[in-house]
């Protein structure tokens, strides 16, 4: 599937579905990024439908505290969990999912929707650059070390849960560029300093949207089809975030006007988030694997979808758990527990 600008521009203008609303009574939900934008929006709806735990994964203590008492203030739910992660430091990430192991207990739902947007170059201490990391290495760790803990939730409470990872139409508009396929390691070269470039980083935040595409239907490709469990991506939208802070000069500028012709509310983007989450009760596996935008399943771009693209997704699959395993070992035990070669 092929979508322009212009499609992009319709579709802002397009009335968006309400929330839907769905009984978690028992159930535990995770929503990453929960302090602010579209996290916060999304933990606001989920707190209305009465989840035994809500927890707020964010990075920061004092900015995830004031959402925890804005959230009861909000809505009266009490119950709302500060955890903390930063997905910009492998060992955090690490710490949380030994946290969960051994305090979690059940988990239903975990949204994946902290990111970041940079046009600029910064490595993280464990020598990736940051938005890679942090959208396309880090939400993947976090989903493969929980991912024994949600099948087992669903055998044991004869549920369905759901990872969902939030991605964006603008995977429609990058590919890989042929030289960095021709590469054996494609990702170690989309994060290495001499890669990224100012013209590279220009599409950075697209190409990560496009990576976490390609991991959601990798993993869910490699899921039996007996596994309870259904992982999807979806597109919130465009919408006031504060996800764009990063961006400097010309590309803030550019996107401040944008944000004034087409941005919707935050609340109104976090309502796909929801619907990923929690819609389609009637045909829940008509979600696995797929991109959804405007709550309802939309094909992902060409790119993603040709016979390139199928071995571009076989290779990054590859090159993550080979990543990934080295920087905790119970992602090859999980990977060969859980998932088909």
């Amino acid at each position: 599937m092929r979508s322009g600008f212009w499609a992009f521009v319709t579709s802002q203008w397009k009335t968006q579905a309400p929330v839907v609303k769905e009984d978690l009574a028992g159930k535990t939900v995770i929503v990453l990024g929960a302090n602010t934008g579209l996290g916060f929006e999304a933990t606001k709806h989920f707190a209305t439908m009465g989840p035994e735990r809500l927890i707020l994964a964010c990075r920061s203590q004092s900015k995830g505290q004031a959402a925890v008492e804005e959230l009861k203030a909000a809505t009266g739910y009490s119950k709302a969990e500060l955890w903390i992660i930063d997905l910009a430091d492998f060992e955090s990430v690490k710490q949380f999912a030994d946290k969960f192991e051994h305090d979690g207990g059940r988990l239903d739902i975990l949204v994946e929707n902290a990111a970041l947007a940079s046009d600029k170059y910064e490595a993280t201490k464990d020598g990736w650059e940051t938005s890679l990391q942090v959208n396309c290495l880090s939400t993947p760790l976090l989903a493969l070390l929980l991912l024994p803990t949600m099948i087992k939730t669903a055998q044991q409470h004869s549920t369905l849960p759901r990872i969902v990872v939030v991605s964006s139409e603008v995977h429609y508009w990058v590919d890989i560029e042929k030289k960095v396929c021709e590469n054996t390691d494609i990702l170690k070269t989309l994060g290495s300093s001499e890669y990224c470039t100012t013209k590279v980083m220009m599409s950075r935040y697209m190409l990560t949207k496009l990576l976490n595409v390609f991991f959601v239907r990798a993993l869910n490709a490699r899921l039996p089809k007996s596994t309870p469990l259904i992982v999807n991506t979806v597109n919130p939208g465009y919408c006031y975030s504060e996800l764009r802070r990063g961006l400097k000069g010309i590309m803030a500028f550019v996107d401040y006007l944008m944000e004034l012709a087409l941005a919707f509310p935050t609340e109104v983007g976090s309502r796909r988030l929801v619907w990923a989450a929690v819609g389609a009760q009637d045909k829940p596996d008509s979600l696995r694997g797929e991109y959804i935008n405007a709550c309802k399943v939309e094909e992902a771009s060409d790119f993603v979808l040709d016979a390139q693209g199928a071995k571009v997704q076989d290779r990054l699959w590859d090159e993550l758990v080979e990543i990934l395993s080295k920087v905790d070992p119970r992602v090859t035990a999980n990977v060969t527990q859980y998932l088909s070669a």
